[in-house]
């Protein structure tokens, strides 16, 4: 007697797996958004402490800076625009240009990502105290690829000019200077 499937049957099932797949993916959308928009945040916020604790080590010089171009070469050239991704370099003349070096970079994924109050900017410049120059606060907001900030997954970092940074949920975005 043989055993075994037949070509039949196993198409069949191939085609009830498809058709499963094909109507439980869309209810995993709202998970992944979560997901990036806290990877970013995450990152974002590892990247402002970082680049404190370097300028405080390195008595200051220390910018973090947003990239122009993602890794597909989609542009970001808005100053507030900080989707592309940001470095974090030691700099002499307060930006990562060609006398820099480049000490961390994050590239996020699906996320659009806004500056606002100092990191409006295309780069934040931190002294010898770890404190950023130009500004009271900084803002970000982080939400999902084209879905603006109404979307529930939506996050904002605010960090203080004195370093406290917070995560604050969709209801709360933006930053601002008072919720800082």
């Amino acid at each position: 007697m043989a055993r075994g499937f037949t070509a039949v049957e196993l198409l069949v099932v191939i085609a009830i797996v498809a058709i499963l797949l094909a109507l439980a993916l869309p209810s995993f959308q709202p998970i992944i958004d979560r997901w990036r928009v806290r990877q970013a945040v995450e990152g974002m916020q590892s990247v402002m402490y970082y680049a404190r604790s370097e300028a405080i080590k390195r008595g200051g010089n220390v910018v973090a800076e947003k990239l122009s171009t993602d890794v597909n070469d989609n542009s970001c050239a808005a100053p507030d625009d900080w989707s592309c991704g940001w470095i974090v370099c030691t700099s002499t003349n307060n930006n990562c240009g060609t006398d820099s070096v480049t000490l961390q970079r994050f590239d996020p994924i699906g996320v659009d990502v806004k500056g606002l109050g100092g990191s409006a900017n295309a780069d934040i410049q931190f002294n010898r105290w770890g404190l950023a120059a130009q500004a009271q606060w900084l803002g970000f907001t982080v939400s999902p690829k084209d879905k603006g900030m109404t979307d529930p997954a939506t996050r904002g970092l605010c960090m203080s000019s004195a370093g406290r940074m917070r995560i604050i949920p969709m209801e709360s975005v933006p930053c601002s200077d008072t919720n800082n």
